[in-house]
C-alpha cells in the first residue's frame, strides 16, 4: 500500500489549526509532526490548507440495489468523497428491502465491491417498511449501523415499543423517520406563509413533533439508543431537550437546509421540496440555538438523489429529497462558522466526534488510527453548480450560491478516494 506524507497542512486541534505534516502507511497515521521527511512516500504539498477528521454522515440514500436510475452505490460513494465524507451510513428503502440477512446481502455485496467510502447499512425496522410485522433485526444486528424504516414513520407505537425492545436487546439504535400519516393531508411544504400565499398543501409541524414526542417516551421505557432524524420544528428541539434533560438515551440530526433556509427562501422548484420540509425563519433560529447548546447531536445531508425528470415537476408534484454531500460542510462553514454563529470546534462535533460516540464511526487525526482524513481549501469561494457533482442527482437548493471551502483531497483507510484539479 502506498505511503502517503502530507506536507504543510494546517491540522484542526482543540486548540485551533497547527501547522504539520502528516505521515500515512498501511492505511494508517503513522506520524504528525512539522518537518516530516519518508523515503518511498509520495509527497503532497497542501500549502497550508485545514485538514480534518474525514466526516461522517449517519443519513444518506445511495439508492441501490433497486434504484440506479438515481444513483449507485459507487457515484454516491464518490459524491461523499468530494464533500470530505469517509463514511456514511445508508438507509434502507431499497429494493429489496434490507429487512432479513438475505436481503441486506444484496445490498453489501455491491457495498464491498463498489463503495469509495466506509459504508455502513441500516436495517429496516419492519418487513418491507410496511409496519406490520418487526423485520429479522437480529440477523442483521451484526451487520447494521441501526434500525430504520425511513421514508415514513412507523405509525402503531406499539410496534415501535416491540421494536425498541428488540433494538435494546441487540444494543443497537433506533434511527427514526417521524412522521404522522394522519397529520399530513396531502401537504407537500411546510404549512406556513409561503403555502397561504400561493394556494400550496401544507405540512403541519406536529405531523413531526408529535411522533417524535410518542417515541420518546416509548425511549424511556424501553431504555433504547433511540436517534431522530432530520428534525425542521423548533418543537422537536425542545422535546429533545427536555428529554436529554430527564435522561433520555437520545440523539438527533438536522440537515443544513433546514439550517440555511427558511419557507421565505422557497421557489417553484421542486430542488426546494423535502420531507421534513423548509420551515419557518422561528424553526430556523431554533434548530441553530439547538446546535450551539448540544440538543441536536449531528449534521446528516439525507442525501436524496432523484430523476431529472422526478425533481422537474414543480413543488407539488416532484419528489421528495434533495442531494447534500457535496456542500454541506461548505454551506454550514459559510453561513454558521464564517460569521461566528458556530465554532470550528461544535462543527467537527456535529460531523465527526459526536456520530464516532453514538454509531462507532469516525476517528480522530492521531498517530495509530486508520487514515481518514479530508483537506479543505477554507479561503477558496465557489458557486455550487449541479452539473459538476460526482453525484447522479442534481437538485439542491444551494445551486447557484457561492459557498467557502473546497475539498482538495479525501482519505479513506490511506487511500486517496478525492483529489481536487491541482492538488
Amino acid at each position: 500500500m502506498l505511503k502517503y506524507l502530507l506536507k504543510n497542512g494546517s491540522l484542526f486541534t482543540k486548540e485551533g489549526f497547527l501547522p504539520a505534516d502528516l505521515l500515512t502507511a498501511e492505511g494508517r497515521i503513522v506520524s504528525i509532526a512539522r518537518g516530516l521527511d519518508a523515503a518511498g512516500a509520495a509527497v503532497i504539498d497542501l500549502h497550508h490548507a485545514a485538514v480534518f477528521p474525514g466526516f461522517v454522515d449517519v443519513h444518506v440514500h445511495l439508492r441501490e440495489p433497486g434504484f440506479s436510475y438515481k444513483e449507485t452505490i459507487r457515484t454516491g460513494t464518490l459524491s461523499a468523497a468530494r464533500g470530505g465524507y469517509v463514511h456514511v451510513c445508508a438507509m434502507p428503502n431499497l429494493d429489496p428491502v434490507p429487512d432479513s440477512l438475505a436481503a441486506l446481502n444484496v445490498q453489501r455485496e455491491i457495498i464491498a465491491r463498489d463503495a469509495a467510502v466506509h459504508v455502513h447499512p441500516y436495517g429496516a425496522i419492519t418487513r418491507g417498511e410496511r409496519g406490520e410485522a418487526l423485520a429479522d433485526m437480529e440477523a442483521m444486528a451484526p451487520f447494521v449501523a441501526g434500525f430504520s424504516d425511513d421514508g415514513r414513520g412507523v405509525q402503531s407505537g406499539e410496534m415501535m415499543r416491540e421494536a425498541m425492545g428488540e433494538a435494546k436487546r441487540l444494543g443497537k439504535p433506533v434511527a427514526a423517520h417521524c412522521e404522522d400519516n394522519g397529520l399530513l393531508r396531502g401537504g407537500y411544504i411546510h404549512d406556513g406563509d409561503y403555502a397561504r400565499a400561493r394556494g400550496h398543501r401544507g405540512i403541519c409541524s406536529e405531523s413531526e413533533w408529535g411522533q417524535i414526542a410518542r417515541d420518546l417516551k416509548l425511549a424511556e421505557e424501553t431504555g433504547v439508543k433511540y436517534h431522530v432524524c432530520h428534525i425542521s420544528a423548533r418543537e422537536s428541539v425542545a422535546l429533545i431537550r427536555e428529554a436529554k434533560a430527564r435522561g433520555v438515551d437520545v440523539t438527533c440530526e438536522t440537515g443544513p437546509h433546514y439550517l440555511v433556509f427558511c419557507d421565505g427562501d422557497l421557489r417553484e422548484d421542486g430542488r426546494f421540496k423535502m420531507n421534513p420540509p423548509i420551515r419557518s425563519r422561528e424553526d430556523r433560529a431554533a434548530l441553530i440555538e439547538g446546535l450551539r447548546d448540544g440538543t441536536i447531536d449531528m449534521i446528516a445531508t439525507d442525501h436524496a438523489p432523484h430523476s431529472a425528470e422526478e425533481k422537474g415537476r414543480g413543488l407539488e408534484k416532484s419528489a421528495m429529497g434533495v442531494v447534500g454531500l457535496e456542500t454541506a460542510f461548505a454551506a454550514v462553514y459559510t453561513h454558521l462558522v464564517k460569521p461566528g454563529i458556530l465554532s470550528m470546534d461544535r462543527l467537527m462535533a456535529l460531523l465527526n466526534g459526536n456520530a464516532a460516540k453514538r454509531f462507532g464511526y469516525g476517528t480522530p487525526l492521531a498517530a495509530g488510527q486508520p487514515a481518514d482524513l479530508t483537506v479543505f481549501d477554507l479561503d477558496r469561494k465557489f458557486t455550487v453548480d449541479p452539473e459538476r457533482f460526482q453525484t447522479m442527482g442534481r437538485a439542491t437548493p444551494f445551486a447557484g450560491m457561492e459557498l467557502y471551502g473546497v475539498c482538495l483531497l479525501t482519505m479513506a483507510d490511506g487511500r486517496i478516494v478525492w483529489r481536487e484539479d491541482g492538488v
